[in-house]
């Protein structure tokens, strides 16, 4: 039956058609000015209305609309019923029963990237997955193999950087975090992509980077419950980088791209670094520790610098780092910070086109006053921990090799109680959508140009 409700741009509504299939239709309706992120919103909602478990076949059509528009809508109804039909990971005794979604069949005479919008898709999932593996299943050793058994199957190289070998390169800063776990498992995982090229000097890779905390106590400087209680999705940042790097090889990327995962734990013990340490980074910057839960931006001034030796022609780093990016942004959106301000609408363009909004914020030279320190190169962070997003991003800024353009993404919207767009639930998978967008649709200047 049809509902004849008059009903408002950017609404949807549920009817039923008398066939002999009893196929459910859910209409929604596009208002003229919808952007992206609207239009995943509004698909997200309207999978929320159909029973996904008794669905074989989803078809997603769209019709009286420009062909941009469609190809948008299209996408955006794909993304939301592959979003919505995932299920993470589940420790029941007794299992679920199994999903019945076959296939979505996009209804449509437009040109649309169907191994595109499903890779993106697979890759919003796998992060989805991963973050929410609890701690006793994803500590560093799970996480490191898990990420090799992925490159294994998707023919990327790795590399294993454990503790033994970045203590001989000197990385104090990613050490002094895992002192105090009781196990010598954390280490930097290097995962390769290489297209294949005919070039006698190929380009440099990009670079992405990621936070890996698989689980944050805080450490000395110890979190109270309510702050802990989440602390596995600590290693999004790695999720993403790593998520990321398989959608690019999956989808035939010209450039090469390495990521670089700082795998680690931030615990409690007697060898736990602690407030006042002074530290030695992989660059021969020393660090003053103020507050040992400041630890990924320690764990990633290593990996930043270890990195930087491979000559990369751009860093891009994903970590869940502050809580004052959320009061800055809301967990809607994700900061990124740049020392390319030239990249600020590419940034901002990709954002938009993917519906994983970052806005960029400032990096201006005279927050490093507040940085000094009077017995080593650089504070940590700061005491009152005002505006902490933009000092991180200053301090990590200090681990970027000379001359290489670099973006820093603090994933204020990694998790969100409500729900993001199309994704349901709290963990939101963002990132990939974003950084596809910002390589593949050309938004981002040449990486190897520099500004």
């Amino acid at each position: 039956m049809f509902d004849r409700t008059e009903r408002s741009a950017g609404s949807h509504f549920v009817c039923s058609v008398p066939n002999k299939a009893h196929t459910t239709l859910v209409i929604g309706l596009v208002a003229d000015a919808a952007t992206p992120f609207t239009l995943l919103e509004l698909a997200g909602a309207m999978v929320k209305s159909l029973r996904l478990n008794e669905t074989r076949t989803l078809g997603v059509a769209s019709a009286g609309l420009p062909a941009a528009v469609e190809r948008q809508c299209l996408e955006a109804g794909a993304a939301a019923a592959w979003a919505g039909d995932f299920r993470l990971p589940a420790f029941k005794s007794k299992a679920a029963p199994p999903h019945r979604l076959e296939r979505i069949v996009p209804v449509t005479r437009q040109a649309i990237d169907a191994r595109r919008a499903t890779v993106a898709a697979e890759g919003t999932d796998l992060v989805r997955w991963l973050t929410a593996l609890p701690p006793d299943r994803l500590d560093p050793t799970g996480f490191r193999r898990l990420a090799q058994s992925l490159a294994r199957r998707h023919g990327l190289r790795t590399r294993f950087y454990g503790e033994a070998e970045l203590k001989r390169l000197g990385a104090g800063a990613f050490l002094a975090v895992t002192r105090g776990s009781p196990r010598r498992n954390a280490g930097i995982l290097h995962l390769r992509y290489r297209p294949a090229s005919r070039a006698k000097r190929p380009p440099g890779p990009v670079a992405l980077v990621g936070k890996g905390l698989c689980f944050d106590t805080g450490g000395t400087n110890l979190k109270s419950h309510k702050s802990m209680l989440e602390m596995h999705t600590d290693m999004a940042g790695s999720a993403v980088a790593l998520a990321t790097l398989i959608a690019l090889a999956e989808l035939r990327y010209p450039r090469p791209v390495d990521a670089w995962l700082a795998i680690a734990e931030n615990r409690i013990g007697p060898d736990a670094y602690q407030p006042q340490d002074v530290v030695t980074a992989m660059n021969g910057t020393t660090v003053q520790v103020i507050h040992t839960d400041a630890e990924g931006r320690m764990v990633l001034a290593d990996t930043l610098a270890l990195a930087s030796r491979s000559k990369p022609v751009a860093i891009i780093d994903f970590a869940t780092l502050t809580g004052s990016c959320v009061s800055a942004l809301t967990d809607r959106y994700s900061g990124g910070f740049t020392n390319r301000p030239d990249w600020h609408e590419a940034i901002a363009a990709a954002g938009r086109q993917s519906g994983e909004r970052v806005w960029c914020m400032p990096m201006d030279e005279d927050f490093d006053h507040e940085l000094e320190s009077k017995v080593a190169d650089v504070i940590q962070c700061t005491v009152a921990g005002q505006g902490d997003h933009i000092y991180a991003a200053r301090f990590l800024q200090r681990f970027v090799g000379t001359n290489i353009p670099w973006l820093h993404v603090d994933l204020s919207a990694a998790t969100r109680s409500a729900g993001l767009a199309h994704v349901p639930g709290d963990i939101t998978g963002f990132g990939v959508r974003f950084t596809i967008a910002l390589l593949l649709d050309k938004t981002l200047p040449d990486p190897g140009r520099g500004s």
